[in-house]
């Protein structure tokens, strides 16, 4: 048997237990909530990996090696800037999220919470967390196609776009008949898949090179600088603002809605505790595992004759040259786990986004069935236009992640944080901050200067004006409002009874 039939064998495999798991989630899946929120019962198990799959993307298995591999341990800033917004987050948000959400009248979705918990009459709120969510993404679900097509163009030396339209045929298959519980229930299994192929390349990669000593050793060879946290320079202005950049990452996590869905659909506030523990336990050993990918693959391909095209490629390429072809199936498999679970994901927040923040506002009353059909035609048709953009795909799958990271990020995380810990917060100063957020990460992205040389990530600047601006007008606009305050003081008390 051949290589190449035993890696297809690996894959069909993966591709058939995804389905699978979406027929299973399908038949445990009866209304229009059940499809969104799972109805409120993700284990803390499911909701840790859920939310760590969803989260890593192809980015893990791709962006990151290739930007350690390209850079050194410079790039690695941005593993922990995320590993510290993680921690916070579920430290902070999750418990609380979780107990807000179902006293704020049971909000299923972001922007549904924010009108909720600000009692905003005019829906303006909610249609414009609404609208970001489809627009950011729609550029995000682009991004994971982009990655898919990339995969599939080196794996298996189809065209680039065959690839991408594979992933997106089976993501789609298993999204849109599982909804949110297929999505959840095939998270735990790709995010496990992430895992071991994390840990089991870079350890055959090194011993393939003769151990760490003998990887360090090649590593500075190539460049000493590569296994410098200061990119090998001294602490000058622009290494800090570009550490400053990496770390900012973790800014992010506070307004990304397909994480912090995850924490809306535990049982209960008390989940999230274990969940915290077994989600940052996955993250910190993925992300180590990764960062490990990256440098050990400059060893490698430094002493062992082999050439590699693309930086973003050497996950790929250490699992093909150093694995027996079935196991590099499954690790193939591992790195599609990791752009499908965050797709499917996007793809179910974009649907909750159309179906319950515009649908509701602009339309009318409608059955469950009628809702959940509008739902799995929202996910088609933001596939679709995700497709379409990703055709001919501008920029580097860290790049592309990296903006809309920045967009929810900005216009998200300050709403949430300050709507879960600020009694004053008003409807018009989350709408401002809001889109002022979005609109500084769009300009910032396109025309924003270098500090020292260095380009600030956009999520910086983007944040920090949606915070002065939220605050500034909730203050100039705040009204009291005994039942908003009743609310927090139920929410907080709930929260903190686990």
């Amino acid at each position: 048997m051949s290589d190449r039939t035993l890696q297809i064998i690996a894959l069909v495999v993966y591709f058939g237990a995804m389905v699978a798991i979406g027929v299973y989630a399908y038949r445990k899946t009866v209304d229009h909530e059940g499809y969104m929120l799972a109805g409120r019962q993700l284990p803390p198990w499911t909701a840790a990996l859920s939310a760590g799959a969803s989260d890593m993307s192809g980015w893990l298995m791709m962006g990151l090696p290739g930007a350690i591999y390209a850079a050194g341990l410079i790039e690695a800033w941005i593993a922990i800037g995320l590993t510290i917004g993680a921690y916070l987050n579920w430290r902070f948000v999750a418990p609380r999220l979780r107990a807000y959400t179902e006293v704020a009248r049971n909000s299923i979705t972001i922007p549904s919470f924010f009108e909720n918990r600000l009692h905003d009459d005019t829906r303006l709120l909610r249609v414009a967390a609404g609208t970001i969510v489809l627009v950011f993404f729609t550029f995000y679900v682009s991004s994971m196609l982009v990655a898919g097509g990339e995969f599939f163009r080196l794996a298996f030396g189809t065209s680039y776009l065959s690839g991408m339209l594979i992933v997106a045929a089976v993501t789609l298959a298993y999204t849109l008949i599982g909804g949110f519980l297929g999505a959840s229930l095939t998270d735990v299994v790709q995010g496990t898949m992430m895992l071991l192929a994390l840990l089991v390349v870079p350890v055959v990669a090194m011993v393939a090179v003769g151990g760490p000593g003998a990887t360090v050793d090649a590593i500075r060879e190539v460049d000493p600088a590569r296994l410098s946290w200061l990119g090998g320079g001294s602490l000058t202005a622009a290494t800090v603002v570009g550490i400053l950049s990496a770390a900012a990452w973790g800014l992010g996590y506070f307004g990304q809605p397909h994480i912090i869905v995850r924490f809306m659909a535990m049982r209960s506030a008390e989940s999230a505790g274990p969940a915290r523990r077994i989600g940052m336990t996955w993250m910190i050993v993925s992300l180590a595992g990764a960062v490990a990918c990256g440098l050990v693959g400059i060893a490698y391909f430094s002493t062992s004759g082999e050439s590699l095209d693309n930086p973003e490629h050497v996950v790929l390429a250490l699992s093909q040259l150093l694995l027996h072809p079935l196991i590099v199936g499954f690790v193939f498999a591992a790195v599609l786990a990791a752009i499908m679970s965050t797709v499917s994901s996007q793809l179910i927040v974009c649907s909750s986004a159309f179906v319950e923040d515009l649908y509701h506002v602009f339309g009318r009353e409608s059955s469950q069935r009628t809702l959940l059909t509008l739902g799995r035609v929202c996910v088609l048709v933001v596939a679709v236009i995700a497709g379409l953009l990703a055709i001919s795909p501008s920029g580097t799958i860290l790049e592309l992640v990296a903006f809309a990271w920045a967009g929810f990020g900005a216009s998200f995380g300050p709403a949430v944080l300050l709507c879960l810990y600020w009694r004053k917060l008003t409807n018009w100063g989350a709408l401002a901050g809001m889109v002022a957020g979005a609109l500084t990460v769009i300009l910032w992205s396109a025309y924003g200067p270098d500090i020292y040389g260095v380009a600030l990530y956009e999520i910086v600047p983007g944040f920090l004006v949606n915070v002065v601006v939220s605050i500034a007008v909730s203050l100039a606009t705040y009204t009291p409002d005994t039942g908003m305050d009743d609310e927090f003081d139920r929410a907080v008390d709930v929260a903190h009874a686990r």
